[in-house]
């Protein structure tokens, strides 16, 4: 094997286990400590505050489908349409995508790399009273996204690869940072129906590599076969891994990650926050990865032809923690793990805010009600003269001119009586 190739092998394994590695280390969310006093966030992270979708059964059962439909249109469109034109409309698209991508993951690399910690400023938008959107930044994130702006203008401008790759792993390590699996069942089920998509479309047509090679946009990163020593006539050729060989082995990664986390917690419900924990699930399943990887890329190169790289890192993943929960006799815990604790929580805290708000709604009735008979009290007063309690009299405090008007028909009917 040539040097310039084996750099290049290394250097796909390289982009592909960073992100997921600390893509799946961000995934990994401590329970917040309850304190009697509130203390003010100087920095509210997006961190904390980002967004998290959850694949269930039912999507990791349709995922394989929707995928082929997506696949086979953009084959479809490439093969129908002026593929410059197609890819203006990409390539904007990816810009505008790839900069919130870089402005998250450069703020995570700043925060976690210098531990800076600085004041928060927040934004709420709202409508006709109702919030619609709230959220905070720091200097940090200003900082990230103007690096974003002139990074993505560059890469729009020039479509150099290395730019291409920085885009590529921002969207990888946000997909496996945001993007998680439910439970275990539901990430073998994902794993193993793209198991046979990724044969089919690799080996049974040629979509997958005709989409691969004609999309001119960041879903893939590449690293070129020989650099140096190329004559100016020669074009560079370049070895690539899709994005989805990376995200989707992701994902099931930081599930066990998450799941290491999970049992410490349970046996530690005390432990400090980003304190250190046992992970033999994730260090089996990420080792499982890089030699499925590593299989995938010699198989490539003794072959000389495109694999589906989910064909070996599909069973590497799950054979990792079923092995794993075997040997460490957890089996039975490993499909009881779900992520839906975290959802049940959510719906604690929502219950709660409904009985705050139930509770003050009851109390404003309450309060207009009393305001209701205070008033009907100060109509009658107003009406007969008659007299009122010490605690009519409070409320009548509210509305000064009633009770003026009151007290003069109380003298009147005083004198009548007198009279």
């Amino acid at each position: 094997m040539e040097t310039s190739l084996l750099i290049a092998y290394v250097a796909l394994g390289t982009m592909a286990v960073v992100p997921i590695y600390y893509g799946s280390f961000a995934s990994v969310k401590w329970p917040k400590k309850k304190t009697s006093k509130q203390i003010p966030d100087t920095d509210s992270s997006s961190e904390d505050e980002s967004s998290f979708e959850s694949l269930s059964t039912e999507d990791a059962y349709m995922f394989p489908v929707f995928g082929s439909i997506v696949l086979f249109s953009l084959y479809l469109v490439f093969k129908l349409l002026d593929k410059e034109y197609v890819n203006y409309l990409v390539t904007g698209y990816f810009a505008f995508l790839g900069v919130i991508a870089l402005t998250n993951a450069g703020v995570h690399i700043i925060k976690n790399g210098s531990g800076l910690k600085l004041d928060a400023y927040k934004f709420v938008l709202t409508k006709k009273s109702k919030e619609i959107y709230k959220g905070t930044f720091t200097v940090i994130h200003l900082v990230t996204l103007f690096v974003s702006l002139i990074l993505t203008a560059y890469y729009v401008a020039t479509k150099n690869w290395i730019a291409s790759n920085i885009f590529g792993l921002a969207f990888a390590f946000n997909a496996i940072q945001m993007l998680s699996i439910d439970s275990f069942k539901t990430g073998m089920i994902l794993l193993s129906g793209l198991f046979f998509y990724d044969i089919f479309w690799v080996f049974g047509t040629e979509v997958m590599v005709t989409v691969a090679k004609s999309f001119d946009a960041p879903i893939k990163v590449v690293w070129p076969k020989q650099w140096l020593g190329l004559l100016p006539d020669e074009t560079i050729q370049f070895t690539m891994l899709g994005l989805g060989d990376i995200v989707i082995p992701g994902i099931y990664v930081a599930l066990c990650l998450r799941f290491d986390h999970s049992l410490y917690l349970k046996k530690n419900p005390n432990a400090k926050k980003f304190s250190a924990f046992p992970t033999p699930y994730f260090n089996t399943c990420f080792t499982a990865y890089i030699l499925g990887l590593v299989t995938t890329i010699v198989i490539m190169h003794t072959f000389k032809a495109a694999q589906p790289a989910l064909l070996y890192l599909s069973p590497a993943c799950i054979l990792s923690v079923l092995i794993t929960g075997i040997v460490k006799n957890q089996l039975k815990e490993v499909f009881n793990y779900t992520a839906e604790d975290s959802d049940e929580e959510k719906k604690k805290k929502d219950n709660v805010k409904k009985m705050v708000s139930s509770d003050s709604e009851r109390d404003d009735g309450q309060t207009k009600q009393k305001k209701a008979q205070v008033s009907g009290n100060i109509d009658a007063v107003g009406a007969s003269g008659g007299a009122l309690t010490e605690e009519e009299e409070d409320y009548v405090e509210v509305s000064p001119s009633s009770l003026s008007s009151g007290k003069k028909k109380k003298k009147k009917s005083s004198k009548k009586k007198t009279g």
